[in-house]
């Protein structure tokens, strides 16, 4: 049996999880609250050093970092295949998260935490969250979340990251074909990789940054029937939470519109 740590509104736990269940894969599953700050306890570090989620542990090795999880889940279980035997295609797949990995993400991650879980966090006893921040261990993360979670959408880093997020949307808009997919003519690891980072923009009530793009728009709705879908996504989603991002985010909208519609 797989094992996964993962959690509901992660990202890169939502791209995991759509590839494990559009290939039927079964897996244990252990819940970490990234809110709570689970990602730091010491047995959870042992496994995951950078403290994220998520991680798998198969046939006793564990394995990190989602991009290669998915790339490694496509090779031990190929069946159905969600790369391109196409070199091309597969190349362009690889560009995908290789954007992803190194510029979309970190964005992403200002981003949610100057809007989503802000007010909670601000709620929690301040030694708690300080303890949670100083935790994280790359400082340019870490000075990062400290500065959203205190100024918000006001903080120097915000509207940099929404750029960098609308701006992705954008290079998808210009590469999708209608109806397509993303490096192959079927789902695949680029589509489940991208998926997490137009959703979190809807679950921040930025809804508009989609419908502005139909290509995107329709590639979401496309994505979003999949059967995958309600079992890898939907299935894990904490609904009271998920209402705070969006609560939090129509509060913002007057300030973010203007740097994520065009000002």
């Amino acid at each position: 049996m797989l094992e996964l740590y993962h959690f509901g509104l992660s990202t890169c736990s939502q791209k995991v999880r759509l590839v494990l269940d559009h290939k039927g894969i079964p897996f244990e599953s252990h819940e970490i609250n990234l809110l709570a700050g689970d990602q730091h306890a010491p047995d959870y570090v042992k496994l995951s050093p950078n403290h994220v989620v998520p991680t798998i542990i198969h046939d006793g090795s564990v394995l990190i970092e989602s991009t290669l999880i998915n790339e490694y889940l496509d090779d031990a279980f190929p069946d159905p295949p969600m790369r391109s035997a196409d070199p091309i295609l597969r190349h362009a797949g690889g560009m995908w998260l290789k954007k992803l990995d190194s510029v979309v993400h970190p964005a992403t991650g200002v981003v949610t935490f100057a809007i989503g879980p802000r007010p909670m966090l601000l709620q929690q006893p301040e030694e708690m969250r300080e303890a949670n921040i100083n935790a994280i261990p790359d400082p340019v993360r870490r000075a990062a979340r400290r500065s959203v979670i205190e100024n918000g959408v006001q903080a120097p880093e915000f509207e940099g990251a929404l750029r960098t997020m609308v701006g992705f949307v954008d290079e998808m808009e210009a590469s999708l074909e209608p109806g397509g997919w993303f490096a192959g003519e079927a789902f695949g690891l680029a589509d489940a990789a991208l998926f997490p980072y137009v959703l979190r923009l809807d679950h921040l009530a930025m809804t508009a940054v989609i419908e502005a793009r139909p290509k995107v728009a329709a590639w979401y709705q496309q994505v979003q029937g999949i059967p995958a879908f309600e079992s890898a996504v939907s299935k894990w989603l904490p609904l009271p939470v998920l209402e705070l991002f969006r609560q939090n985010g129509e509060a913002v909208w007057a300030d973010v519109e203007p740097i994520a519609m065009g000002d």
